[in-house]
């Protein structure tokens, strides 16, 4: 079998789905020290025996007689090319006729294989756990290093595996596993390889294992998981596994990193805005103090460490974290007020650390963000510092994605995969609230609304039907704000503007944009789902706000660009545009100049797509994103928030870059008081785009022709001068111009409806 390899947009190795995972090195490429701690360990006679050793036989012979009725495991006796011959044409069964077959068929390859040969298959074949098979990969999901890079204490340990892996799990049975190496360090200074000098330091090392940062739950692993299950279903699991295939994926290594740091930091500081929970654990006196914090350490994120508090003062916190002292100041911990309260108040802070943590608490510290500032009372800490943290019972997303070819740039699905693979990018369906809006209003526009349409701001009562309550929705604020521009509805995210414009339109045509876009391919035909009542995910609607910027072309989000066989052959390939001309021959002598072909559906008028850019980008300067306004960035977006705060969304982007942020508990619950769409997600949001755009140039959205920037009062819609300290650029289309058309009150009507003007603009 094959491994298939799966590759990031740059080319670097993403991640490896196989049943076995081996790297094959030649006996030569290898460190003399780790042949002679596996010879040491496993045959000492390997070199001199002619395939069996007599002396190792009869030792075992004798051992296990007196073991008789005892009920412990018989020793063996094979020696290398006997598990060679055991590993690749026998069984695991212990019986005798097997070790009759396992002696013949070493003497055999003895005969037909030099010593080098052999020991070459045996140290790429032999299983040393975590899923690797040979030394080179133990030595990389082990340690992270190539073979020349380890340590004769870690060649030690490798060595000591091939007997039984998990016995020796350098978390879950750390003692064990330094006695048995330490046992082949001495092994090898019997034989004469190393000196006692050298076995007592290696001795006095800790196992130093830590997990490969190439391994699959080190990279995207939300995202290589999707990729997974994409193969399977497309290839199936025989073929995924053992066929081979070279898969070239989507990812930006570099905007992956960044979302997953901004979506972990800000769940981190939604969670402490709720309060603290207390400590991970209590010290356990009867287990080693390493061990434990090892084991917990292994189940936080990256970068999170669980620590031992050791002493309690007022203003600081001592700590035993990564074999060392260190502190954590109040200035890193003040945070940690009791939970909120029932009503949603938020109790009085603390003004001791000795309020929160005791002596003998286990607790998630991390290096702290910034440098704090380390004085207090004329007390400067130590250098060594870190802040208290506390694992987050909030969950989220966050995707990025190119709007003009759907590649998927950055997804992260949660805030740790290993304590839950569920993706809440493209697996939770939730509400996505006032996110849906933009949607609502693109329609209108395509009916030729305009930005300055008014729309009545005014209380709304909605008949359902026989035996059904009347729907009476509002405003987050619970004010009425009488008629106001479209522009100004998105903006401040008004429901009951758009709840209105909804019925002007008809809500047939919303259903028609939530499918013609992707968000939904089934809309219930109610009212309510016009402020983002109906179900949808995270990746669908941020491909949907990628279908504004590019000017209203559909796009297919790809997480794969090309998938090759093990021979090279191309069986997928995601980019299928068409490029007229490029086939000319050499010379170029009157032919015509090569064009990409747009095949690209178009969902909607390009003037109607950037009229609602160019509103979206009013909500970051005026509306409910505003806090994303002091970047400096050309980004525009929309926030969602559903009914007590138990969605938070913000879907934003730049001319070139689309990205989506939701946040919210699996089962679904509010979020806090105050936490919003603007609160929750838009802090996520922002640290991503700032990141993202990093070094990158200010460019302006792209306008289509035909449209026309006349200066208005951004609140009235009435024009201004271009000075004006209200004067927003707001795009017409052709005939349109500074003039709306009114929704109003009809005299004896339950629901205001539109009265025409003299024309729509």
């Amino acid at each position: 079998p094959v491994a298939t390899r799966v590759y990031a947009g740059n080319g670097a190795l993403l991640a490896e789905f196989a049943t076995q995972k081996r790297l094959f090195v030649p006996v030569k490429a290898m460190p003399p020290q780790l042949l002679h701690a596996f010879l040491s360990a496993e045959d000492k006679s390997f070199f001199a025996h002619p395939g069996v050793d007599p002396v190792a036989l009869v030792r075992a012979s004798l051992t296990n007689l007196a073991a008789l009725g005892t009920g412990r495991r018989p020793i063996g006796a094979s020696t290398i090319t006997q598990q060679v011959a055991k590993n690749f044409l026998l069984s695991n069964e212990l019986s005798f006729d097997r070790k009759i077959k396992e002696a013949i068929l070493a003497i055999r390859m003895e005969r037909a294989f030099s010593k080098q040969q052999i020991l070459a298959l045996y140290l790429n074949e032999i299983y040393l756990g975590y899923g690797s098979y040979g030394v080179a990969a133990a030595a990389l999901n082990y340690f992270d290093k190539a073979l020349d890079q380890l340590e004769l204490h870690e060649m030690a340990y490798l060595a000591a595996l091939p007997k039984a892996p998990s016995n020796y799990h350098p978390a879950r049975r750390t003692k064990a596993a330094l006695g048995r190496r330490n046992w082949v360090l001495r092994q090898m200074q019997e034989n004469g390889y190393i000196t006692a000098e050298q076995t007592a330091l290696a001795g006095s090392k800790p196992l130093g294992v830590k997990k490969a940062s190439g391994s699959d739950s080190a990279n995207a692993p939300y995202f290589t998981e999707e990729v997974r299950r994409e193969l399977a279903e497309t290839y199936g699991t025989k073929v995924l596994y053992e066929g081979g295939l070279s898969v070239r994926t989507t990812i930006d290594p570099q905007l992956q990193m960044k979302a997953e740091r901004a979506l972990r930091e800000g769940l981190e500081a939604l969670d402490r805005r709720q309060g603290w929970r207390g400590p991970l654990a209590r010290l356990d006196p009867a287990k080693p103090v390493d061990v434990q914090l090892q084991l917990l350490t292994e189940k936080l994120p990256e970068n999170r460490f669980a620590a031992l508090v050791t002493k309690v003062d007022d203003q600081q916190v001592q700590i035993y974290v990564q074999g060392q002292t260190a502190v954590i100041p109040f200035t890193l911990a003040s945070w940690a007020y009791p939970p909120r309260r029932a009503d949603g108040t938020r109790p009085p802070k603390i003004t001791s650390l000795k309020q929160v943590l005791t002596a003998d608490d286990i607790v998630i510290v991390q290096r702290p963000v910034e440098a704090p500032d380390l004085t207090t009372d004329g007390v400067v800490f130590a250098s060594d510092v870190f802040a208290l943290g506390q694992r987050p019972l909030v969950e989220g997303a966050l995707v990025a994605l190119d709007p003009h070819t759907g590649r998927l740039l950055a997804l992260t699905g949660g805030y740790d995969f290993r304590v839950s693979e569920f993706n809440r990018a493209t697996q939770a369906k939730r509400q996505p609230g006032s996110a849906f809006k933009p949607f609502v209003y693109l329609a209108a526009l395509d009916q030729g609304y305009a930005p300055t349409t008014r729309i009545l701001d005014a209380p709304l009562v909605v008949d359902q039907g026989t035996g059904k309550p009347k729907w009476k929705p509002a405003n987050y604020t619970r004010r009425f704000y009488g008629p106001s521009i479209m522009r100004v509805g998105i903006e401040k995210s008004r429901n009951l503007m758009t709840a209105r414009l909804a019925m002007a339109v008809g809500m047939p045509i919303v259903q028609d944009y939530a499918k013609r876009f992707g968000i939904n391919e089934d809309l219930p035909p109610f009212l309510s789902m016009s402020l983002g009542a109906g179900e949808t995910t995270l990746l669908k609607l941020t491909s949907a706000y990628g279908q504004l910027v590019n000017g209203g072309k559909q796009i297919d989000v790809s997480l794969i660009d090309r998938i090759q066989d093990r021979f090279g052959q191309t069986l997928k390939r995601h980019d299928k545009r068409d490029c007229s001309a490029c086939d000319a021959p050499v010379g170029w002598d009157n032919q015509p100049v090569p064009e990409i072909n747009d095949l690209r559906a178009q969902l909607t008028d390009p003037a109607s797509a950037y009229q609602m850019v160019s509103m979206l980008e009013g909500v970051i300067k005026r509306g409910t994103g505003r806090r994303i306004a002091d970047s400096g960035l050309v980004v525009a977006g929309k926030t969602g928030t559903t009914n007590d705060n138990t969605n938070a969304w913000f879907i934003g982007f730049s001319p070139d870059l689309v990205a989506g942020v939701y946040v919210g508990y699996d089962m679904p619950r509010p979020l806090g008081k105050r936490e919003t769409g603007s609160t929750a997600a838009v802090p996520i949001f922002k640290q991503f785009i700032i990141d993202a755009l990093e070094d990158k140039p200010l460019i302006p959205f792209r306008r289509p022709g035909g449209i026309t920037l006349v200066p208005v009062h951004a609140e009235t819609g009435e024009r201004v001068l271009p000075d004006h300290e209200m004067a927003v650029m707001e795009v017409f289309k052709p005939g349109q111009r500074p003039k709306s058309t009114i929704v109003i009150d009809i005299p004896g009507a339950e629901s205001p409806s539109i009265v025409d003007a003299p024309a729509l603009y």
